[in-house]
């Protein structure tokens, strides 16, 4: 019956400037919430790129390590450890620093902050495209694989490779480099051997992969087995939770500090952690850390890290490769404004659209009050009325959905175009939709206090 009745199109279409003013306001405030959901996405997905595309079951990082490049260096015997236990296949150390990248076009000699990846060669660590494929031209000294999907300040590396034509092709053609590239990074001459496809993300605008030996001539101040990443490959069989208790159990220390999202202090098993600090008296001061529990070693489950998929012990940190996926959007969502920020966008979107329909719907009852105090005087009731006005409510928020979603479709591509971040936006057309309805419906509800005020004695007495 909501769908059926007719009067609530025709007081919307009675004045068609107010209809086209509403249509605006609420695609604009729908347009915002689509900027804001894209962006907040895009910001996850892109950074956990590199982590989505390493292979291995297990990652070893160190506790003091905060994001992709924040990665804290640790000794690689902690990732030889793990090599004689039971269940595990291989291990592969990767090394990870960002280092300036001259760019050559620039005649100033500027530089660009470029991601920089070091791993042997001979061993299978990335699922890029064009990775693998091209791998072994880092074996040759000073030779490194260009991330293609870089941003174009790095200049027309692609192009310089003869690839241009081919950049969006995945073939084996569309990742070589046919001509030859010289650049600088960190102060050292390269060159690129070959194309790979990443992305950019908020943390890093390019990458380029090169062998471990590489690695140590470009950083050459990196000592050599100070490793920022372990990854532990496990037989295909093997439970990923048991190893890690394995590798836990083998540690000197005691206990075992485990995120507290998941896990919730008891007093018992599960125990506070306190960060301790210095106060300006010189007294030691304990403070609760809200994001850590303690539990000893010995009591430690294989569902405690199920839940967690993450534990540091001693002078190590092994996570899944979900938990270390989990541990590089925890940060963007936690420890910087950016996360909270388009959250913070996407709600005022809704409130700006909730304001905008209210507005309309208010202006259109006062406008048609004596029409409704008429049907008040026939017989129909609140009830009644109040359809009408949630009639408005949803129709106004579906022909304000329709054109904001086809401008946020034409600005996601413009976007992704320009930054070369990950925006896809049919994922989201559901959810903005819903909260379209329930931004209009809620505005109209807030308006019905207009209509029930309608009393026909006080209009035509």
């Amino acid at each position: 019956m909501i769908f059926a009745v007719p009067l609530a199109w025709l007081q919307l279409t009675y004045e068609k400037s107010r209809l086209l003013v509403a249509i605006a306001g609420i695609t604009f405030a729908v347009v915002l919430m689509f900027l804001q959901l894209g962006f907040r996405d895009a910001l996850f997905t892109s950074a956990v790129r590199l982590q989505s595309n390493l292979v291995g079951d297990l990652v070893i990082i160190s506790p003091q390590s905060t994001n992709l490049v924040g990665m804290r260096n640790f000794s690689q015997r902690r990732l030889y450890q793990a090599l004689g236990m039971k269940d595990v296949t291989s291990v592969n150390p990767l090394y990870i620093a960002t280092g300036a990248w001259k760019i050559k076009e620039d005649p100033a000699g500027q530089t660009r902050n470029i991601l920089v990846l070091g791993a042997n060669p001979d061993a299978k660590v990335f699922k890029m495209p064009g990775a693998e494929l091209n791998i072994d031209r880092v074996k040759t000294q000073d030779v490194v694989l260009f991330d293609r999907a870089s941003r174009a300040e790095f200049g027309p590396v692609v192009a310089e490779c003869g690839m241009l034509s081919l950049k969006t092709k995945f073939t084996d053609d569309a990742f070589g480099c046919n001509n030859i590239v010289n650049r600088e990074v960190a102060n050292r001459k390269i060159r690129v051997g070959g194309l790979f496809e990443l992305g950019a993300s908020f943390a890093a605008d390019g990458t380029v992969i090169t062998s471990d030996t590489n690695f140590l001539r470009i950083f050459d101040s990196r000592r050599a087995g100070l490793i920022n990443v372990g990854l532990i490959n496990l037989r295909a069989e093997a439970s990923p939770y048991e190893t890690m208790r394995n590798f836990i159990l083998s540690q000197p220390s005691e206990s075992v500090v485990l995120p507290r999202e998941k896990l919730q202090p008891d007093g018992k098993r599960i125990q506070v952690l306190y960060k301790e600090s210095i106060g300006a008296d010189g007294k030691i001061l304990r403070e609760e850390n809200k994001d850590k529990v303690v539990i000893s070693k010995a009591d430690l489950t294989i569902e405690d890290l199920k839940k967690t998929q993450d534990a540091a012990i001693d002078d190590t940190r092994i996570l899944t490769m979900q938990g270390y996926v989990d541990f590089e959007k925890g940060y963007w969502q936690k420890s910087t404004a950016i996360g909270f920020i388009f959250s913070l966008g996407t709600v005022m979107g809704f409130i700006v659209g909730i304001v905008i329909v209210y507005q309309i719907l208010y202006t259109d009852v006062s406008d048609h009050l004596a029409e409704y105090a008429t049907l008040k005087a026939m017989g129909y009731g609140n009830l009644y009325l109040a359809q009408i006005v949630i009639q408005e409510a949803f129709v106004l928020s579906i022909l304000g959905f329709i054109p904001g979603l086809g401008i946020s479709f034409g600005l996601y591509n413009l976007t992704k175009n320009a930054t070369l971040l990950p925006l896809y936006i049919w994922d989201k057309a559901i959810p903005v939709m819903i909260l379209t309805i329930v931004m209009c419906v809620i505005s109209g509800a807030i308006s019905l206090r207009k209509v029930q005020s309608a009393d026909p004695a006080e209009i035509f007495g």
